[in-house]
């Protein structure tokens, strides 16, 4: 046991580090008249004065976050809004055709669908772009909305609902 403790204090000993504040250096010329350091004193050698070294504070915490590489899925917060026709806008068009055009904002991405919503029902298959052609739309007043859908159906965006008015010429 006694060996164990001795060979511990022998290990701690060696293993501390001299503070460099209590090491003391000397200098001296040699016979060719080079300058000599030295942490051992000699005869006519000098104690160099030197100061206090930089004492750097250890930091308490690591931030831990900054190296965590696993990718994380940026999630992309989308708006869509119909840009034509304009809300409470008058169509006359005697076929009762109409064009809906919308945008999407950020930039319309690979997957994504959108739908029409004409009068609270799904109106054709959901598109790969926000451009619409109707036809045979009846006389008065409608709604209109977009929804876009993600890959899986989804919806991830709805616009706010446009009111429109169809003027169809009548024959009496």
């Amino acid at each position: 046991m006694i060996k164990l403790l001795l060979f511990s204090l022998l290990v701690i000993t060696l293993a501390a580090p001299v503070h460099p504040n209590t090491a003391k250096i000397y200098v001296w010329r040699n016979e060719k008249g080079v300058l000599v350091f030295s942490d051992s004193p000699r005869a006519g050698a000098v104690e160099v004065k030197t100061k206090p070294g930089n004492i750097i504070q250890s930091s308490t915490s690591v931030e831990t976050k900054v190296l965590d590489i696993t990718p994380q899925k940026i999630i992309e917060k989308y708006e869509i809004v119909i840009n034509t026709p304009k809300n409470n806008a008058t169509i006359r068009d005697n076929t009762g055709s109409i064009y809906i055009g919308g945008g999407i904002k950020p930039r319309f991405k690979s997957g994504l669908e959108v739908q029409l919503v004409l009068d609270g029902k799904p109106h054709q298959n959901p598109q790969k772009h926000s451009m619409f052609s109707l036809r045979n739309i009846d006389r008065g007043e409608h709604k209109i909305k977009m929804l876009l859908l993600d890959e899986k159906g989804k919806v991830i965006a709805s616009s706010a609902s446009v009111t429109f008015y169809m003027h169809r010429a009548s024959a009496n």
